[in-house]
């Protein structure tokens, strides 16, 4: 280089050697946050883009799938906020009803107290002291993630404004007759003393026994298998299918039930399969769901034989059993008696499990509060059907229509303290009055309030509305709902987004709660294995950023995010991630010290040389590319592009192909100096949505701009010699220099196949002579670090190329007996193995019995020999002759 490309001048910003992400992160997000750039206003006149970030619970800490998420919806609004969208972020935490109330039950424990021993009000208090202890640790994880959220409209599904939404369309609810009291199977969970909904049960195989009991005697006997013998004592009829001959003469009659001294009748009803075991089943109304349905349909009594604990509450030896010491005792008197006609085990059949404390789940007729569904669930298929709402990526609509075309009633009240305590007040009477946010509830002697508080999930199902201000008719109500896209997974399509969408549509007049529901997976580990504690696999994604900072982390997250696909993650990803952070500041540091600039405009196109008219055409299709998969979602493209953009055009080959022109100086070097800036400034704009603190520090020090973060986002202009930002495509540049590279690749490749190493010298004549290429010699012989000929050059390899021609001296940078030696070893191994391969698939027995993908493995082995065998016939032609 001249001394004026080698040497920054004293205006020249400066970086240093090293990008040190722990010294940088902290002080960027504080002063986006001071500077109010994540803040959204009502009064604005931009168009609105808003998204609702999914409430963490307030139980515990971000794990990687929050990160993972929450850098997908960070990427979205950053990108929106440089477009001139008014971008709301909105963030909050959930109140995570039993999850939370588990945390505080078991601080109480280790100081050898209960919940009942401070009493309800105590209780509660206590857990409004743990959130205010605990609940900054997720604003922190967030802050250290990047994440752009409008941190003063922060709100808590139990904060004040969120409360008097829930009891306002509870109320409603009510009065439309859409919520009401009945008895009905409930899912119970005996460990948390509560009913929880049919989403939070989680069903795993387990291994179990499956005994057949003879019911009845003689002509009457009847033979039925359960897995659960304890609910036998609840039975009160045995159930057959009407078409079922074996059965026909003992429908309408009465059997003996064994252990009890009751009689119970044989009934027919449609739901029995006749093919399943012995065609006939035990029908416990009080424990079953199928079973309540079929008692309801017969008018079969309810007989409740186990408590709120699972215990045994029937009369007889049985009582006080838990219900799995009971179980063995109810099967060890059957069998005692000759009732036992068939023992399996272990019998692996699928069991529900709560989903927050893995307890065996029980089936319980209890008294709870419902939502009646059908409607509000009609209106949210119909929002997707009609288009009002896209679900994306598509093919989740069949998921998304099989839930809400089939959803039961939902059973809203949770037999906890912690939650939003039902609005209902029941009088001495029998009155039963709904109050509102505004009412003052009914006084007076032997009233008092319903004791349950309703499922997270109704609060968090108003989240799209209720942060905004509603019921009130807000400035941000009007101006940010319905919110732009809901960026969830998967898993909690039917949890939480199809709530949102009923609840939307209820309370909205209509108006669904997003115009796109945008599903992602979940994160795995890299071999594709769920993420969790027992598995030893979990991941604190503090730890990640700590050691590789948050810009890898986010990289590589968003690098493997397709659409409703999971996503796995290792931590050599994450340091790849790191690799590319440090790429792109070691680059823009060499594009400073030689003069890269943003001043000033840009220079004409005739003044350019092919090369700065390639990266500019590169650059503008890249623009349009990045765009056109952010609006589809398609994160883990945008930034595979851009990765391969920034790191192999820009640095590897733009950057690689200029050095001569800045080290040659003068208005060449200018131009190009120019043309580097430009690119550097939009690609650091492009990739500043999924690594923004790196291209913050980066952006800023080459543009001397406020800040990238409300920078523009670029254009593509497709126009051809346009000016700045490259707006346009320069087809006849890129075909060029797509010439350039193939002969670099090429004679690379015959390098590296030669044995040479990548530094090592070697004199060549280069024929560019009536090419394209002839105006890039220099360039491409530093690249291929090919010396001039000299007097005594003898060419002992020549490689046709591109119109082109390279003839190469190896003689004395080799030692060619050893290479012949070793590509001679090379070729016979391929040989062998295209012989064994070629056999193989000639042998018409094999073929006849191995399996489809153990032929197409053997296919494949015998193209690579095939492959090999061409390539090293060609490396042992081209070795020089002795």
């Amino acid at each position: 280089m001249t001394e004026n490309t080698q040497q920054q001048p004293a205006s020249t910003p400066e970086l240093p050697t090293q990008y040190a992400p722990a010294e940088v992160e902290g002080k960027l997000y504080e002063r986006w946050v001071e500077r109010g750039y994540f803040e959204a206003d009502a009064k604005s006149d931009k168009p609105a883009y808003t998204v609702v970030i999914p409430p963490p619970n307030v139980t515990g800490s971000l794990h990687l799938g929050h990160a993972f998420e929450h850098t997908l919806i960070d990427a979205l609004t950053r990108r929106k906020r440089m477009q001139g969208h008014e971008t709301l972020w909105q963030p909050g935490m959930d109140h995570a009803g039993i999850a939370t109330q588990n945390v505080v039950e078991r601080e109480l424990a280790k100081e050898g107290k209960s919940r009942h021993d401070l009493g309800r009000e105590a209780f509660i208090e206590r857990v409004w002291q743990w959130k205010a202890e605990s609940g900054g640790q997720i604003s922190g994880q967030m802050r250290r993630l990047g994440d752009g959220v409008a941190w003063s409209r922060e709100r808590f599904t139990m904060d004040e404004g969120l409360s008097k939404a829930v009891q306002t369309i509870f109320k409603r609810l009510y009065e439309d007759e859409l919520i009401y009291r009945a008895e009905r199977i409930i899912n119970w969970c005996p460990r948390c003393l509560t009913a929880i909904s049919d989403i939070e049960v989680e069903y795993q195989d387990d291994d179990g026994e499956l005994v057949s009991i003879r019911y009845g005697e003689g002509d009457e006997a009847i033979v039925v298998a359960t897995t659960r013998a304890e609910t036998m004592l609840g039975d009160t009829a045995v159930a057959v299918h009407p078409e079922d001959e074996r059965y026909r003469h003992l429908v309408g009659r009465e059997i003996e039930l064994p252990l009890t001294g009751r009689r119970i009748p044989v009934v027919a009803d449609e739901h029995v399969d006749p093919e399943f075991g012995t065609g006939a089943v035990k029908v416990t109304p009080a424990h079953d769901p199928n079973d309540f349905e079929i008692g309801r349909r017969h008018g079969l009594p309810n007989l409740a034989v186990m408590d709120e604990r699972a215990v045994i509450t029937a009369h007889g030896p049985f009582q006080g059993l838990d219900r799995l010491e009971a179980r063995s005792a109810i099967v060890a008197a059957l069998r005692a008696e000759g009732r036992i006609v068939a023992e399996k085990r272990p019998y692996v059949h699928s069991v529900g499990h709560c989903s927050r404390c893995k307890t065996t789940i029980e089936p319980r007729l209890s008294m709870q509060w419902w939502v009646k569904v059908g409607p509000l669930a009609k209106a949210a298929g119909d929002a997707v059907r009609d288009g009002r709402v896209k679900i994306h990526p598509q093919e989740m609509e069949k998921r998304y229509f099989d839930w809400v075309d089939n959803l039961h009633d939902w059973c809203i009240s949770r037999q906890l303290w912690w939650g939003h305590r039902i609005p209902v007040w029941y009088g001495p009477d029998g009155e039963v009055v709904c109050v509102g946010p505004d009412e003052e509830p009914p006084s007076g002697e032997g009233w008092h309030q319903e004791t349950d508080v309703l499922d997270t999930w109704f609060s968090s199902g108003l989240w799209p509305f209720s942060t905004l201000g509603w019921p009130e008719r807000t400035e941000s109500l009007a101006k940010f709902y319905p919110n732009s896209v809901l960026v969830t997974g998967y898993d909690i399509l039917f949890f939480w987004v199809a709530r949102m969408m009923m609840f939307g549509l209820y309370a909205m007049d209509g108006t669904p709660p997003f115009h796109t529901i945008a599903l992602h997976g979940m994160v795995r580990d890299q071999f594709g294995k769920k993420m969790s504690k027992s598995f030893g696999n979990a991941v604190n994604p503090l730890d990640w950023m700590d050691k590789y900072g948050s810009d890898a982390l986010r990289f590589t997250l968003a690098r493997g995010a397709n659409p409703g696909v999971d996503v796995p993650i290792g931590e050599d990803w994450v340091q790849g991630s790191r690799n590319f952070a440090n790429k792109i500041w070691n680059a823009t540091r060499f594009a400073l010290m030689n003069g890269a600039t943003v001043e000033g405009p840009m220079p004409p196109h005739e003044r350019m040389s092919a090369t700065d008219r390639w990266i500019l055409s590169r650059l503008n299709a890249v623009v349009a590319e990045v765009d056109a998969y952010y609006e589809d979602y398609q994160f883990a493209k945008l930034s595979d592009t851009l990765f391969h953009f920034a790191w192999d055009e820009v640095f590897d080959w733009y950057v690689e192909l200029s050095k001569t022109t800045f080290m040659a100086g003068g208005e060449p070097a200018k131009v190009s100096a120019r043309v580097l800036g430009e690119v550097l400034d939009v690609t650091l704009r492009l990739l500043h949505p999924v690594v923004p603190f790196v291209t913050e520090t980066l952006w800023t020090t080459l543009t001397g701009g406020e800040s990238v973060v409300v920078a523009d986002w670029p254009e593509a202009v497709a126009v051809p010699g346009a000016d700045a930002p490259g707006g346009f495509r320069d087809a006849a540049a890129e075909r060029e220099i797509e010439l350039v590279q193939r002969v670099v690749t090429e004679v690379r490749r015959f390098r590296s196949d030669q044995g040479l190493q990548p530094g090592q010298k070697v004199p060549a004549r280069l024929t560019l002579d009536g090419t394209d290429l002839a105006p890039h010699e220099s360039a491409i012989r530093q690249l291929l670090r090919l010396q001039p000929e000299g007097d005594s050059f003898r060419a002992t390899a020549t490689l046709p190329v591109a119109g082109a021609e390279v003839a190469l001296d190896l003689s004395g940078a080799i030692d060619v007996d050893a290479e012949r030696k070793r590509l001679a070893k090379d070729l016979a191994a391929a040989e062998k193995e295209k012989a064994q391969a070629t056999a193989k698939l000639g042998n018409e027995a094999f073929l006849a019995k191995a399996p489809d993908n153990v032929v197409d493995k053997i296919r494949g082995r015998l193209a690579k020999a095939e492959e090999d065998i061409e390539r090293i016939g060609v490396q042992l032609a081209n070795l020089p002759q002795g």
